[in-house]
């Protein structure tokens, strides 16, 4: 009996010994020593060269699936079948990242993109790049930037944005077959990878003296986007700058910066798509059109679409009517109708826009970069688990710590900020609130608004960049204990997908110390 004791002991050691091994390798950082502080400035304007690319980075879809029970979910035991193309006795599925698990794609609607441009002021050279994504996690980011140096060093510094698209392939492993599933392909992976060093080093090569203007839409955008969560504050403007050719005049590219969820065909939606972003990009390179008119003619150049503070839930909804400004005709049910209205509605506006006699012209401008690493605490026990199991995979700095990144960068009268994550739009604007039923029942701590500390004539402010955390919340709205905020039945959605209550106040200060050392 105490031998059967004594091996039972040894066991359970040896299983601690080993589960405690797993972990510790699960957690480790995947970039030790990494860490950004960057410093650029230059205090004479000069002419800047800039230069724009795009390159394909959709998925080969290899496996076809019926949905048996129109559910927008591959299950077998709901009658689901599959094609086996390839011929390896299981479902290759493509998983869609957004709304639910099991959302095989089906199809291919437009193309996904990796859309970049690159800065150049004679001393500094900085690329920004936007691929049609959900996220894009830090680890990834520096993996990316170590593969791009390795091609092209004289980049000093690279910014991977995402558009926060809910049809494209799962890039951060929460949205598998099932909840305990990664549906991460490390192949895929490696070619959006793969496309990022493509379209930052072609833009880089494109590089050509170039003319700057500035110029935003703050009304005109309120009907195409909703607020799902109280205090009802939003971010509707729409911020421009267009970049020329100082030689020939023409547009080199766009950015058009926004703030709304890229989810309008919802969770029915089996195929792949950039959502509102493909029609709106297209169309503000090549024209609208109706029939075989031109009704407005397109600028050219790459148009790169740069989402903003979406937390809140910043969406058009489904109960939202999009109005089609060529045929005056209204579209609600979540289709490929409503998704070509939404995209006529945003190129028309952003067309007229660009075309405003008060745009800002810059010639000459100064580029001035701030760049800081920072540690984020991670209080959600189900993203502990998710790493542990390797649904995430994500590395921590310490117990409880994840390395993410904040950045802010002017060239002339323009500054861009850069968040790493859904930040809710009064930390932005202001108007964070401490309503009764709130956890910590705390005075507002993201106070004032970043909005008013950030420099310059036109302010740029861009989400889910060189990182994604999930939503940003202020800490005095942070809600998950009963009674819930604002009469709610049920704890809001936003916690649920946060690392924690200190994200926003620590996620707020370090863009105000960048903002104030900028």
């Amino acid at each position: 009996m105490k031998k059967f004791f004594l091996g039972l002991l040894v066991f359970v050691l040896l299983l601690i010994a080993v589960i405690f091994s797993y972990g510790v390798y699960q957690f480790r950082d995947r970039h030790s020593g990494y860490w950004v502080d960057l410093k650029l400035e230059s205090s004479t304007p000069v002419t800047v060269k800039a230069g724009f690319a795009k390159v394909d980075i959709s998925p080969t879809l290899t496996d076809t699936w019926v949905d048996a029970n129109k559910d927008s979910r591959y299950n077998p035991e709901d009658g689901d079948t599959y094609t086996d193309v390839n011929g390896n006795g299981k479902f290759d599925g493509v998983w869609l990242a957004g709304f639910h698990n099991g959302r095989a794609a089906q199809g291919i609607l437009d193309p996904l993109w990796a859309r970049a441009m690159v800065l150049d002021d004679g001393e500094h050279q900085i690329a920004l790049c936007v691929i049609d994504m959900i996220g894009f996690g830090n680890d990834e980011v520096i993996q990316t930037r170590k593969m791009i140096e390795e091609s092209n060093s004289e980049l000093d510094y690279v910014i991977v944005a995402s558009t926060h698209v809910h049809s494209s392939p799962d890039l951060m492993g929460m949205w598998g077959a099932s909840d305990y599933e990664r549906g991460v392909d490390p192949a895929y992976l490696e070619l959006v990878q793969k496309g990022i060093e493509s379209a930052v080093n072609e833009a880089f090569e494109k590089r050509e003296s170039a003319v700057f203007k500035f110029t935003q839409e703050n009304e005109k955008l309120k009907p195409l986007v909703g607020d799902t969560r109280d205090p009802q504050v939003f971010d509707p403007a729409l911020k421009l700058m267009q970049v020329l050719s100082r030689e020939s005049g023409e547009t080199l590219g766009t950015i058009m910066n926004w703030g709304n969820h890229p989810e309008t065909l919802w969770l029915e939606n089996t195929l792949v798509t950039s959502d509102f972003a493909d029609p709106w990009r297209n169309m503000v390179e090549k024209g609208l059109t109706l029939g075989d008119s031109t009704v407005i003619d397109g600028v050219g150049g790459v148009a790169i679409f740069l989402n903003g503070a979406i937390g809140g839930l910043m969406t058009t909804h489904p109960s939202m009517e999009v109005v089609d400004p060529l045929t005056k005709e209204g579209f609600q049910t979540q289709d490929q109708d409503k998704l070509l209205a939404q995209g006529r509605a945003l190129a028309k506006i952003t067309l007229e826009t660009l075309a405003d006699s008060n745009a800002l012209f810059v010639e000459d401008a100064n580029l001035n970069v701030r760049a800081k690493s920072l540690e984020l605490r991670m209080d959600n026990q189900l993203f502990h688990l998710a790493a542990f199991l390797g649904i995430f995979d994500r590395g921590f700095t310490k117990w409880k710590h994840i390395r993410s990144e904040v950045s802010a960068w002017t060239i002339g009268p323009a500054t861009f900020v850069h968040a790493p994550g859904e930040l809710y739009p009064e930390i932005l604007h202001g108007g964070v609130d401490a309503p009764e039923g709130a956890d910590f029942g705390i005075a507002p701590i993201e106070v004032p608004a970043l909005q008013s500390q950030i420099p310059g004539q036109v302010k740029f402010f861009a989400g889910m960049s060189n990182d994604m955390v999930g939503y940003i919340i202020p800490k005095s709205q942070w809600d998950v204990e009963a009674p819930f905020t604002y009469q709610n039945e049920n704890r809001p959605y936003g916690e649920i997908n946060s690392l924690g209550p200190e994200t926003g106040p620590t996620i707020y200060q370090a863009i105000l110390d960048i903002l104030r050392e900028l």
